[in-house]
């Protein structure tokens, strides 16, 4: 079952907010709304993942919103899985996520983005992280 990590609703949320701020302060346009009602449950619930079915098809659009604007893959160009590693030293990802990676859902990508970014072993994140950071447009490496 695909799920989604509370940073990724967090975020989520922060370019909506910036996107579209609320008019007077108090009130939230719907897109913010419905990714903060998620976002409540799971405090509530003390859970650090949602099952993506338990969105609200209002949420998941506003996730999905907010996930088109995230680098698409973690690839750095330099793939070691092509050389037999079961995981890429420049990436970090498994040898099958990098061959299904353009079958993944997007709540399943960013699993593995959550899961390479707290590793941060792969090169992305140390000797190479500023050419991984210049391959999304940033100066600063990815968090």
């Amino acid at each position: 079952m695909s799920a989604i990590h509370i940073t990724d609703i967090e975020s989520a949320i922060n370019h909506w907010r910036q996107r579209q701020p609320s008019g007077d302060g108090f009130s939230l346009p719907a897109p913010t709304r419905a990714l903060a009602e998620v976002y409540a449950l799971m405090v509530i619930g003390h859970q650090t993942w949602v099952p993506e079915a338990d969105m609200s098809s209002a949420a998941k659009e506003a996730w999905l919103d907010w996930y088109a604007t995230t680098p698409d893959t973690p690839c750095i160009a330099i793939c070691s899985t092509s050389q037999g590693d079961a995981h890429c030293k420049g990436c970090g990802r498994s040898f099958e996520e990098v061959q299904r990676w353009t079958e993944m859902r997007p709540s399943e990508k960013r699993v593995t983005w959550q899961r390479i970014t707290q590793e941060a072993t792969a090169w992305r994140f140390n000797r190479y992280a500023e050419r991984a950071a210049n391959a999304i447009g940033d100066d600063t490496p990815p968090h």
